[in-house]
């Protein structure tokens, strides 16, 4: 039988959920509490979960849902050990469908919450492990942006925030989603102070790990800027990461062969690494040469002949680097590419290209008021 609540008050309310918890065998009084309406949620919240063993979906989601409408209204100092409960209670459900029916109220709790309750925090967190474990991270986060305008006007503690910083980034990564994962961990490090950053070690480690395994990562300059990676400089990590910014494959295939017991400890695969050096060579390779020989890609990225063309077709697949492929004269025409690091040279470069852009337009406004006076002072 599908079971709903209807217009009724909250003390009515918590008496139906009592009746019913205790039909379903709960160790629960059918009767409401004389000490009010907080001790009947303290006691429903207690054995909620027992709808979980022979409840329909529908059931089970209209009793937690109830619950819900009787969280929202009761006022914040005494609601905070009861959301706590509730969504510990969400967060122990097994299995996928009724994990699939948590997440469904876990949302509708969150989004029913004040935006100005320092509750949400707490219930977002219990979300994101749901959602996890059903891999519907996409549902519950969009980007750090948005994350942020979420707790806008009550914003966590710092502290929190790298809690649940922390959590999205295992999240996004169990979900293939190494770019947002990327995004996040960068974000959680920026968290980190001077005075502190020795503190995030471990989270300095886990950014360059993850940002080196990730096939779709490439930019990887900015992560030096980081304070608490930059407390790694002297560590071979921190190599490690300084050859994937700005060095190329033979410098990594040097640094391998050194090292080979720490890159394999650190569960980074090698043939991974090698192919994500050869675009990041080509990249770099990119920015000096307008054209480049098969024969020299050949030789620099110690491919075979026959693996050249398909490497090209990689690379402009990843949109890293805009070219043409010539196969007749065995050649590649660059027309742009992706910088690798973006520093002092690449600034004056940048400068150069505007100042020349401005003059171009200068000269065709000159070109211009040459042609256009003459015509206007023949009409007069």
């Amino acid at each position: 039988m599908y079971f709903v609540f209807i217009d009724l008050a909250l003390d009515d309310h918590a008496q139906e959920l009592r009746a019913y918890l205790k039909g379903l065998g709960a160790e629960i009084s059918a009767e409401k509490s004389p000490k009010g309406i907080e001790d009947d949620l303290h006691k429903i919240i207690g054995v909620c979960d027992t709808c979980f063993k022979d409840a329909t979906e529908q059931e089970i989601e209209s009793v937690l849902n109830g619950i819900v409408s009787m969280l929202v209204p009761t006022p914040l100092e005494r609601a905070e050990n009861l959301v706590l409960a509730f969504c510990e209670k969400l967060t122990k459900a097994t299995g996928h469908n009724l994990k699939m029916v948590t997440l469904r109220v876990m949302w509708l709790l969150f989004q029913s919450l004040d935006e100005t309750s320092p509750m949400r925090y707490h219930v977002y967190f219990h979300l994101v492990q749901i959602a996890r474990s059903v891999d519907q991270m996409r549902h519950v986060f969009k980007d750090v942006a948005h994350l942020k305008s979420q707790f806008a006007l009550c914003p966590p503690s710092n502290e929190q925030m790298q809690k649940l910083l922390r959590l999205l980034h295992e999240a996004l990564l169990a979900s293939n989603n190494g770019e947002q994962a990327s995004k996040v961990m960068v974000e959680l490090l920026g968290t980190y102070t001077t005075e502190n950053a020795s503190q995030a070690r471990e989270d300095a480690q886990r950014c360059i790990l993850a940002a080196l395994a990730d096939p779709k990562t490439f930019l990887l300059d900015p992560l030096l800027a980081l304070k608490p990676v930059r407390f790694l400089e002297g560590e071979l990590i921190h190599d490690l990461l300084s050859v994937f910014v700005s060095e190329k494959l033979s410098s990594y295939q040097q640094f391998y062969q050194n090292h080979r017991e720490f890159v394999n400890g650190l569960g980074l695969n090698h043939e991974q690494n090698m192919k994500k050096m050869r675009l990041l060579t080509f990249m770099q390779l990119a920015e000096d040469n307008q054209e480049m020989s098969f024969q020299k890609i050949q030789e620099e990225l110690q491919l075979q002949p026959e693996e050249v063309e398909p490497f090209i077709i990689d690379v402009l697949k990843t949109k890293l680097v805009r070219a043409r492929m010539d196969q007749a004269a065995q050649k590649v025409h660059i027309s742009s590419t992706m910088h690798r690091t973006f520093g002092q040279p690449q600034w004056m470069q940048l400068r150069d290209i505007l100042i020349n852009w401005k003059q171009n337009i200068q000269g065709v406004q000159e070109g211009m008021g040459t042609i256009v006076k003459p015509k206007l002072d023949g009409k007069k």
